[in-house]
């Protein structure tokens, strides 16, 4: 951990808790060491600084290359435990980046969405978390963060708003022989993003809410007796993507 992160850890704690009214449950659950995939939902830009806040050991983020062209700026995301990763290629090199940090049992955070909820609601994951997580064997930390939504950059020393971080029980995925299929990649990733929505109010939970997800299993309940029916196999699935890759909806 590094001296800027600790200052920063310091100073966000102080104004969150202080100048605002931070809301920490769950903390306790935390694994103290060995690699750790932090998976939580996407509001805001100060997303990030609460999660470092809220758990008490380093956390390991990556960002996109171009953000580090300026020496300032990469000697700053450095300093806070931010990689770079390169989007073009095969668009899996945030995933091996990711995969590399794990193996040095580091905890790193992910937000399955890819990207900041444009209504501030959880939108339909990506299966890079699912990959991440079935390649490395490592534990799930769900975390549903509410309130970030609220801040504007210019408020961030002076929140005066309620932030909270519910942090759930860590889980791992269950070990799979050979190449899983479409239906259980998907399958994984509900229940990855099902975790972090039962940590949120109803409000943020958006698609993954109860009567979004009833009509999710009706029609996944459809496309499995229309498969059946046609005697045809699915396509098969795209590259997974990494985390902060879109694809868009599915």
């Amino acid at each position: 951990m590094t001296l800027l992160y600790r200052l920063g850890c310091g100073t966000a704690r102080f104004c969150f808790s202080n100048l605002g009214r931070l809301e920490v449950n769950g903390r306790e659950g935390v694994p103290p060491y060995g690699p750790l995939i932090v998976a939580a939902n996407h509001l805001s830009f100060t997303d990030p600084p609460l999660l470092v806040v809220s758990i008490f050991r380093p956390l390991h983020f990556i960002a996109k290359r171009e953000l580090f062209a300026n020496p300032i700026s990469r000697n700053f995301l450095r300093n806070f435990h931010v990689s770079p990763f390169d989007r073009s290629g095969l668009r899996i090199d945030a995933v091996r980046l990711l995969l590399r940090m794990l193996a040095q049992d580091q905890a790193v955070v992910v937000f399955p969405e890819g990207h900041r909820s444009p209504d501030h609601t959880m939108q339909h994951g990506e299966l890079g978390v699912v990959y991440l997580a079935l390649k490395s064997q490592a534990p799930i930390l769900p975390v549903g963060l509410s309130g970030t939504e609220k801040l504007s950059a210019w408020r961030m020393p002076f929140p005066l708003c309620r932030l909270r971080a519910n942090i759930g029980q860590p889980f791992t995925l269950p070990v799979l022989e050979g190449r899983p299929s479409r239906e259980v990649l998907h399958s994984l990733q509900d229940m990855i993003m099902g975790r972090i929505a039962a940590l949120l109010p109803e409000q943020y939970r958006g698609v993954y809410s109860s009567g979004a997800s009833a009509l999710r299993g009706a029609a996944a309940d459809m496309a499995t007796q229309a498969d059946t029916a046609g005697g045809g196999t699915p396509p098969p699935e795209p590259l997974p993507l990494g985390p902060g890759e879109t694809r868009g909806p599915r």
